[in-house]
């Protein structure tokens, strides 16, 4: 096996440092997106469940419908979400 010399040595690990440091940024701006994602759709999953359980106590009249019209009047300002949810346009 032929000896390597410093300069040479030298070079390849600078290179390889040049590499990294192209390399990092795009692995950390990676991870950043996957947690993202991972965030969005675990507060989506919740809003999701915490709906359904509302309607389920709605419809089993163990939670007053009148109650969470209320809640829904200021909050839902959409035409086509008001009409949804039986909300008055």
């Amino acid at each position: 096996m032929p000896k390597v010399s410093e300069k040479e040595r030298i070079a390849a690990l600078e290179a390889k440092l040049k590499h990294l440091k192209v390399v990092q940024p795009r692995k950390e701006a990676r991870a950043r997106t996957v947690e993202g994602r991972r965030t969005r759709r675990e507060k989506l999953r919740r809003k999701i469940l915490v709906g359904a359980v509302i309607l389920a106590k709605v419809e089993d009249r163990s939670f007053e419908e009148a109650v969470l019209k209320a809640w829904l009047q200021p909050a839902i300002t959409k035409v086509e979400d008001r009409a949804l949810s039986g909300l008055d346009a």
